[in-house]
């Protein structure tokens, strides 16, 4: 499979990308080698494949959660830059509407 000149341009324009002859000329033939490439996984025979969405077998491994004691307000307002009574304080957020 190959693409022309002409879509390389589009795919320029839509990546706002200004791109020389030059640069043009070489991302044709490469895109076309990508393309080349990448169509010879059609000639697999995946029929008794399994779809799988990662190649080896994954498992999230999750430590039981057990509450415990929380940390002491002194100790989690500690680090802030400002504070008001047991709250940060934080700039106020511009409403963008």
């Amino acid at each position: 499979m190959s693409v022309t000149r002409e879509e390389v341009r589009h795919i320029a324009l839509l990546s706002r990308l200004d791109l020389s002859e030059a640069e043009i000329d070489r991302f044709t033939a490469q895109i076309s080698q990508i393309l080349d490439y990448a169509a010879k996984l059609n000639e697999l025979d995946t029929a008794n494949v399994e779809p799988t969405f990662h190649a080896v077998p994954l498992e999230n491994v999750f430590r039981e959660d057990v509450p415990g004691q929380p940390l002491p307000l002194a100790d989690a307002l500690g680090n802030s830059a400002a504070t008001r009574g047991s709250f940060f304080e934080v700039p106020k957020v511009a409403d963008g509407s």
